[in-house]
């Protein structure tokens, strides 16, 4: 285990690699005021070699642990440091020191005479200042006027290495790159093409860029000299997903995720677009930055090792931004002229594996922007479309792609609680962890609130060193107390000898609460300021005051334009968010001010801002009054309301309406709630104990977790405890809904946990445990019942595995089964099958009828000599006598084929219905099952026939049969039956025979489905030729047909032509026909069919004729009988793929449908040009199809496809002219194609690079190629 105690911090007054490191001469002139020394050129070069050579090595975690040893020194220790997530932000920090390990250079010798001695003993001792990296710097500007920048120490280079050296966006002359990334091409650098340096240089820039993030980790904004790698902080809290396959807004369900590297590697969540949600503080943009360690320093074991590019941007930067790649090229290289704009989008797009973080949708400035931006762009998939983009927010955007995954972080237990107070503020001394411990012990509300991770930093630091920490009851009365151990440290500090002295009152801060107000409360939040533009607001003394306490936070950023100015945030959204709410009460509590709170709070939503209206609520118990009334009336607000009551401080009495209020309705715990919630929900139900205020319904959904006898409480699973339940009425229990038992241990309630909830619950009266995740005690013996649960007579209700209801009686502490006749379903599974046997055993023992066993794709048999059912699994169902419905399903197959089947035989049939004696009917359902044509009269008992036992089967057609007990064969039950003649001959011939016996008997037919096997219509012989050569004679009773065909990609069948003559002489044979649909791509129906060819009594009948190329994709068609003309209507609910073939009548279909979808502005996934593109128009807005169909530009397009069509340079020119012109398109593929070689690359649109648009070429072999715009050729993909 790492140690890492308070005392081991970076110290500012002491020497440190990286934060020791001069600029050069020039930079040092600059009248910083204060003398720099200059490292000889010997020891800078010393140290970039063996920069050089420790690159190559992957890094591990022993790699960089460090113990503070005292005096400024720091020794390496081979301790394997654990791996974290702490939500603190390292944004307000001033620099950060990672000491690499001692290791001997191969050009030195050995390990003591390596480069770290031989500098380190020639280093003059410098007084350490703020990092400033690349384009950001932190300054503290203590004693400084505002204006005046302090010394600047480079935070990321060499030691003496210039600014130019250090990459980080600042480092164009830094010619040498790493080794590392060297060896993975296996050249030198001379031997690179221009293309692979500027990669090289642009993934080098990005390292140093993110190690100036992750090496200064500060976790309380006033202690400017307490600097952390992330690494060293870093403790893993909890991460879940959600398991739905689409993404969706609602609650659940969700699972636990084993770490943060599994937000990356998981293949549960493996998608282009993952989104992690987390409350405030609750670390996002700390495992970004766990993210960034991991990929700069190549972790053993992490994902990260394997992503060749990692782009991480902070969205509340990217304000006016509209191209993500100039974002890059600004906030991450700065002003490296080596690579720009077009470069970025090159390498990112031609990587082989690049992954984006977009950190903090919450705070980006133009989520609610009319004009459509990148970021718009990427979460609508029309930008990085393959490129994994994982974006942090504290709520979902308002667009999302279905294929996005969600995870969220639920904050720290006890477990990561007790490891970073170890790893970051005491070490190893026992004392005062058990101290800090026994302080949050002592503040029930900070328990609940120190899952999340930032205030639990601030809490376990501040315990630390304040011993006369105070109990809590909210959130509002921490923060005060948090804000004041600023104050108070600040003027502490002030009292040392040559300090800057502050006298700003901490109270005194309305200017700052109104600009913090304007600044969140506006359709665009601002949460930055220029330094300029806050002195003149707020005045510079308050300004350099708010500073020291680390409340402001300076950067030193490069705008859109490349000028540099020194930009001003709050340390955390947090503190933004506590001024304003001070500015609310502010104007809530003004006499005679009508201020209307629909207006006020008009762009504050309360799940993107709820500590502003918590923090308001819990500074004015008054003002707190009217927001929870405006709350009671938004819809859904149930749960926030909770939280914002719980904020009110003073006397109880002042909220005991609301408590009454909210506790006569249901009051509901869930599974998917944040810890926070859940506590607050507690502390409600404590409330009303105390005040003898009756809860007449609380449900805890699928959070149960136990009773703790010992401490009489109800445990929950996120470790809360119902310690004061005793005024809830009704108690409702909720388990998760399972089909199937054996997916879960279950949760065991003893007899004590049972008698002990309900002697807890003293106002109880109704206990319900649904669902099938409890496994309730068999009986509670009476000697252990108390006589006085049995004279309060409390229901207990249970639903068991079984779904069969019980109901506890007191007299005999047995369960009763409240369901008169119980039902059963026996599924596949054994274990479900072992519990259900024994149900039914005691069942049929104790001659409690059972109304319905459903024996669901587990019967094999019926065994006639031991007169038992068989299931697939060998067990054996013998107690079957008191059974009145059986129901045998067995597997639904879309072909008749793929299974032997389980025949029964009139035997087996005979013997079942002998041995279930109170059997009224049985059902066999599925295409799984053959029952014999008939059973013999003489083979049937008396006994049977005058119980007239319903006997059903649907045969593999689809028919319903019924068993008629006088003659012994099978009736068709179904009035109006269907069926579905596929491609097997034996299905045809069977289908054949049925429908030639219904239209003898004038039996109507509702539906035919002629699954892929129509040929042709006869018109001759007037009847329907199937692909095997069979014949379908018998339409006259048919009402709707369905000629099914092939959809999909793949290899399509012989095109089938339905002719006009064809098309009419199938309406007039079918004489009942109401409808006729025709889906897919082999059939080519006649463009119109004109009037004079329409006999009129196929007007008067108005037959529906629909034919759809596609289903469920696209465009349907309609013939319209009035002037022979198809009409088309749009079913596509999403994107639809058109595909357009050789024949002129299927290049004329496509034309048309084009056109509709077009106009509808439709989006078109995927457009495929089989054989069937000629060339492109000279003014490239058209493309020329073999039958001289022309397809304008498609606006719509995203993907374009040309199969099987040789193409010179000349239209491969076209091509790509034509497909600039799609304004939404991003692949181009040609299949199967001839193309050229290789192409100037002036000739290749501009427009095609800056999209992203990728260009495929894919030929009969099995490599796959990408063209490269810059060079021109074709590079394998």
């Amino acid at each position: 285990m790492d140690q890492t105690p308070d005392s081991d911090q970076r110290n500012r007054d002491q020497p440190s690699g990286r934060a020791a490191d001069n600029r050069d001469d020039k930079n040092n002139s600059q009248g910083r005021g204060r003398r720099r020394y200059r490292i000889p050129a010997r020891f800078r070069r010393l140290r970039r070699e063996a920069d050089s050579s420790l690159s190559t090595e992957p890094t591990d975690r022993t790699d960089r642990t460090h113990q503070y040893q005292g005096a400024g020194n720091y020794q390496s220790t081979s301790g394997a440091t654990p791996v974290a997530d702490v939500g603190v932000d390292n944004r307000a920090s001033g620099g950060g020191f990672r000491a690499p390990p001692v290791r001997a250079h191969p050009d030195i010798g050995s390990p003591s005479g390596s480069w770290t001695a031989e500098l380190q003993s020639s280093l003059p001792q410098v007084e350490r200042q703020p990092a400033s990296v690349g384009r950001r710097r932190e300054l503290p500007h203590q004693g400084d006027d505002v204006g005046n920048s302090p010394t600047e120490v480079d935070g990321t280079g060499p030691v003496g290495a210039s600014s130019s050296e250090t990459g980080g966006g600042s480092s164009y002359q830094h010619e040498r790159l790493k080794t590392s990334e060297m060896t993975s091409l296996g050249k030198p650098l001379h031997r690179l093409t221009e293309k692979q340096k500027k990669k090289l240089y642009f993934i080098d820039a990005l390292k140093e860029r993110y190690r100036v993030d992750y090496d200064r980790v500060q976790p309380i904004p006033y202690i400017k000299d307490r600097l952390y790698c992330v690494d060293k902080v870093y403790v893993e809290g909890g991460f879940e997903f959600m398991t739905t396959d689409q993404v969706t807004r609602g609650s659940g369900p969700w699972e636990r995720l084993g770490s943060y590297t599994s937000v990356i590697s998981d293949q549960r969540i493996q998608s282009v677009r993952r989104i992690i949600e987390g409350e405030p503080g609750y670390g996002k943009t700390t495992v970004t930055l766990q993210l960034a360690y991991d990929w700069c320093n190549r972790v053993e074991g992490s994902p990260m090792r394997d992503v060749e590019v990692l782009i991480i941007l902070r969205m509340r930067q990217l304000s006016g931004i509209r191209s993500i790649h100039r974002a890059i090229e600004v906030y991450l290289l700065g002003s490296d002229p080596r690579v720009r704009e077009a470069d970025i989008a090159a390498i990112i797009r031609e990587s082989l594996s690049a992954v984006v973080i977009l950190d903090g949708y919450d705070e980006y400035p133009d989520q609610h922007s009319k004009r459509e931006t990148d970021i718009q762009r990427i979460l609508k998939l029309d930008l990085f479309a393959n490129t994994p983009v994982i974006l942090t927010t504290r709520y979902l955007p308002d667009y999302l792609a279905p294929v996005t995954k969600r995870v969220r972080l639920t904050g720290f237990d006890e477990i990561a609680r007790d490891e970073y107070i170890r790893k970051a503020v005491v070490g190893e001394d026992k004392i005062a962890l058990s101290n800090i411990k026994a302080k949050l012990k002592e503040n029930p509300v900070l328990e609940d609130l120190c899952q999340v991770p930032l205030v639990f930093v601030m809490f376990a630091h501040i315990a630390h060193e304040n011993q006369d920490f105070q109990n809590f009851k909210s959130v509002t009365e921490f923060f005060q107390y948090m804000i004041r151990c600023f104050h108070e440290h600040l003027k502490n500090k002030s009292k040392e000898l040559n300090t800057v002295r502050y006298s700003i009152d901490e109270n005194d801060h309305a200017a700052l609460d109104k600009l913090a107000f304007l600044a969140i409360s506006q359709e665009n939040q601002q949460i930055t300021w220029s330094r300029e533009g806050m002195c003149k607001q707020l005045g510079q003394d308050f300004y350099k005051t708010y500073l020291a306490l680390g409340i402001f936070v300076e950067e030193d950023v490069v705008s859109y334009d490349s000028s540099s100015k020194v930009e001003v945030r709050f340390y955390h959204k947090l503190f933004c968010e506590w001024y304003a709410a001070h500015h609310i009460v502010y104007i809530l509590s003004q006499p005679g001010q009508n201020v209307s709170l629909d207006e006020l709070f008009r762009h504050m939503k309360p799940e993107d801002l709820q500590y502003v209206y918590r923090f308001a609520c819990g500074l004015n118990q008054n003002v707190g009054g009217s927001i929870i009334q405006y709350l009671r009336e938004q819809q859904g607000s149930y749960r926030f309301r909770l939280l914002c009551l719980l904020e009110q401080s003073g006397n109880v009495e002042g909220i005991l309406d609301h408590v009454r209020n909210l506790c006569s309705q249901t009051v509901n715990i869930k599974e998917g709630d944040s810890r926070m919630l859940q506590r607050s929900t507690v502390q409600l139900l404590d409330i009303a104990a105390g005040q003898g205020i009756l809860v007449s319904s609380l449900h805890l959904d699928q959070c149960f977790s136990k009773y703790d006898v010992t401490n009489a409480c109800i445990v929950l699973k996120s470790g809360h405890r119902l310690t004061n339940p005793k005024t809830v009425e009704v108690l409702r229990v909720s388990g998760r809904i399972r089909e199937t038992v054996g997916d879960s241990k279950g949760i065991e309630v003893t007899r004590e946990e049972l008698l002990g909830l309900f002697q807890t619950c003293g106002a109880l009266k109704e206990i319900w445990f649904e669902g099938r995740d409890f496994l309730l005690p068999h009986s509670v013996p009476t000697e252990m019942i108390p006589p006085t649960l049995k004279t309060r007579n409390i229901m207990v209700s249970y639903e068991d595995r079984r779904g069969m209801i019980h109901q506890l009686n007191w007299d005999d502490g047995h369960w009763q089964t409240t369901t008169s006749e119980p039902a059963l379903r026996i599924p596949q599974e054994v274990l479900d099958q072992q519990w259900a046997l024994e149900e039914l055993a005691r069942l049929s023992n104790d001659g409690i009828p059972v109304s319905s066993l459903h024996l669901d794709q587990c019967f094999s048999k019926f065994d006639v000599t031991n007169a038992c059912i068989a299931l697939k699994s060998g067990l054996r169902l013998t107690n079957l006598k008191t059974v009145k419905v059986l129901r045998v399903t067995g597997r639904i197959r879309e072909t008749v084929g793929d299974s032997k089947g389980i025949e029964v035989s009139r035997e087996e049939l005979l013997g079942i219905f002998q041995t279930c004696e109170t059997l009224k009917e049985i059902r066999f359902e599925g295409r799984e099952f053959l029952l014999p044509h008939s059973v013999p009269t003489e083979m049937i008992p008396p006994t049977l026939k005058t119980r007239n036992i319903i006997v059903s089967y649907e045969d593999r057609r689809g028919m319903i049969h019924q068993l008629n007990w006088d003659d012994g064969h099978w009736q068709t039950t179904t009035s109006e039956p269907a069926l579905r003649i596929s491609q097997e001959v034996l299905d045809q011939q069977w289908a054949l025979e049925e429908l030639a016996r219904l239209t003898t008997d004038g039996i109507p037919v509702s539906c035919i489905h002629l699954d892929r096997c129509f040929s042709k219509f006869d018109v001759t012989n007037a009847c329907i030729v199937l692909t095997s050569g069979l014949r379908v004679t018998s339409l006259k009773t048919v009402k709707v047909l369905n000629v099914g065909g092939f959809t999909g990609t793949g290899t399509l069948p012989s095109r089938i032509e339905v002719s006009r003559e064809e098309l009419l002489g199938l309406l007039q044979t079918c004489e009942m026909l109401e409808e006729i649909r025709f889906v897919g791509r082999e059939y080519h129906l006649p463009l119109s069919v004109p009037a004079e060819m329409i006999p009129p009594t196929l007007k008067t009948r108005n037959i529906k004729v629909s034919y759809e190329r596609e289903r469920k994709h696209g465009v349907v068609h309609q013939l319209n009988w009035d002037d022979g003309q198809w009409q088309h209507q749009i079913t596509a609910d999403g994107s639809v793929e058109v595909y357009i073939l050789p024949e002129e009548l299927d290049q004329q279909w496509g034309k048309e449908e084009l056109a509709v979808l077009s106009t509808a502005e439709v989006s078109i996934s995927e457009l495929y040009l089989d054989r069937s593109l000629s060339n492109i128009t000279d003014n490239t807005q058209s493309i020329i199809l073999t039958s001289g169909c022309t397809i304008p530009v498609l606006h719509t397009l995203q993907e374009l496809w040309i199969r099987n069509t040789d193409v010179d340079l000349e239209m491969f020119l076209r091509i790509l002219a034509y497909t600039k012109e799609c304004t939404k398109i991003a692949a181009l593929v040609f299949r199967y194609c001839k193309v050229p070689d290789e192409v100037d690359a002036k000739m290749i649109p501009h427009l095609l690079e800056q999209r992203g648009v990728k260009v495929f070429w894919f030929p009969r072999t099995a490599e796959k190629y990408l063209l490269d715009f810059d060079a021109g050729k074709w590079k394998k993909w």
